[in-house]
């Protein structure tokens, strides 16, 4: 992760590189946000839908896709799930699940994503997107970025 040039205003470009930093942030955030909130009894978690066939596609252009194609080849065809298949896992971690287990955690899949360092994985979280030291200082840039401090407690 980025901290210095979230905006990319000295580092090119590219769209793909954007929307994984964006994923990790998004699970960096959860991490810390569940540190600030669990003694209140508030649990915070990521959650990852799955591929699923939304309005985002219609972006996508033919270079995009090819990009994507060549930078993670994939074994065989993506897979989409329906908006009700995509919704479950959100559902399983805010009804379903202890909210011990997810918190702080990534989910996918109705369960607690596994660590994996294969960076041809389609699933998992890496360990970099859990790190606490990484969450705190996404969090103290985001902070800056706003103008306005969420203390820990």
């Amino acid at each position: 992760m980025i901290f210095e040039d979230p905006g990319f205003e000295r580092t090119p470009y590219d769209p793909w590189v954007a929307y994984g930093r964006s994923k990790t942030a998004n699970v960096l955030f959860a991490v810390a946000l569940d540190r600030r909130l669990r003694e209140r009894g508030v649990r915070a978690c990521a959650v990852h839908p799955g591929g699923i066939q939304t309005e985002l596609g219609r972006h996508l252009t033919p270079e995009t896709w090819q990009l994507l194609m060549q930078r993670y080849p994939m074994r065989e065809p993506p897979r989409f799930k329906s908006v009700p298949q995509g919704a479950a896992t959100s559902v399983w971690a805010a009804v379903v699940a202890n909210a011990e287990d997810v918190g702080g955690r990534y989910c996918e899949d109705c369960g607690v994503g596994q660590l994996t360092d294969d960076p041809n994985a389609m699933s998992g979280v890496r360990a970099y997107a859990l790190d606490a030291e990484h969450a705190e200082a996404l969090w103290a840039r985001s902070e800056e970025l706003v103008g306005e401090r969420f203390p820990l407690n």
